[in-house]
């Protein structure tokens, strides 16, 4: 990718756009265009269409999205499938009418089935029913990738798409009620009074991703002439989330006790993305477990003191 090409980044305010800004910025591309939610509403089709039009982007990196945990999801599904789906198909569609020439959008692992293969291949999606609990999101980002996929093959443009795993890092959510499983463990174990309540039983197991180590992999794709259309990212280690907890919980120094809700949704039991086909492009993550977490507490610890935490 041209160092002097003039990139788009979505969702700059947010975990993965942020994380995306400081690599392109660290790689010395310095034409990189954001606009918050107040500049720009990524809901309104004319306001994205005339931004495009303003700005003529050689490139645009989609990180925006309404994220959420289980909770957040399963409780606005509609909400979730709705901005998701018209943040996806106006940054996507608007690019192309535009002629914006390449186009980076990020999805999640949400996407495949509840009971996919393990690893989960890319080959994997559309082969049978997805997760309840977080099937809007899921809906809005398939359609996401398929559009892109649907235009790199009508129009010639190079549309690819990334699908990463559970990811952590600086500048998460760490809302409680809303947030995603790590932070939400981080803030419960740094503000907790005796003992920490868990959804579940803690035998699902997930896999995690410091979001730095995506934000590589988005430079590595975009660095690719003929990327396939769409590629996992993940760490390749898997955890229960039991363990994961007992983790957070020595990162963090706390002495809580963990009380888990068995009345309360695990979500789907395991979800190892197969990363595979990147691997076999070159790329690899950096940054193991028990270092993204160290740097993490540091993170929110930080992010707190200054006031900038998102809560």
């Amino acid at each position: 990718m041209d160092k002097q090409a003039k990139i788009y980044v979505a969702g700059h305010r947010g975990m993965v756009g942020a994380a995306v800004c400081r690599a392109l910025a660290a790689a010395g591309y310095t034409n990189v265009v954001v606009r918050t939610h107040k500049e720009l509403d990524l809901l309104d089709p004319a306001a994205v269409r005339a931004f495009y039009a303003a700005e003529k982007p050689d490139v645009a990196v989609i990180a925006a999205a309404r994220v959420g945990g289980i909770g957040a999801n399963s409780a606005a599904n509609a909400r979730f499938l709705y901005e998701n789906e018209m943040i996806a198909m106006n940054t996507v569609w608007h690019a192309a009418e535009a002629g914006v020439s390449r186009l980076l959008f990020l999805g999640s692992t949400c996407i495949y089935p509840r009971l996919a293969p393990q690893p989960i291949p890319e080959s994997a999606l559309l082969t049978s029913a997805l997760e309840k609990t977080n099937e809007g999101y899921a809906l809005a980002k398939i359609s996401g990738l398929k559009l892109c996929e649907f235009l790199r093959r009508e129009r010639a443009l190079l549309y690819h798409s990334l699908m990463p795993t559970n990811l952590y890092g600086p500048g998460d959510n760490y809302d409680i009620q809303h947030g995603h499983v790590l932070p939400t463990l981080i803030r419960k174990f740094e503000t907790a009074q005796g003992h920490v309540d868990l959804w579940g039983t803690g035998a699902a197991i997930r896999e995690f991703l410091h979001v730095d180590d995506l934000a590589a992999a988005c430079l590595f794709a975009l660095g690719l002439d003929n990327p396939p259309d769409v590629m996992n990212v993940g760490s390749g280690e898997e955890v229960t989330i039991k363990t994961l907890a007992e983790l957070v919980k020595a990162a963090t120094g706390s002495t809580a006790e963990i009380r888990w809700d068995a009345t309360k949704p695990d979500g789907t039991p395991r979800k190892l993305c197969d990363t595979a086909l990147i691997r076999s492009l070159g790329w690899s993550p950096k940054i193991d477990l028990k270092e993204g977490l160290a740097r993490t507490v540091q993170s929110y610890r930080a992010e707190l003191a200054a006031g900038t935490i998102r809560l």
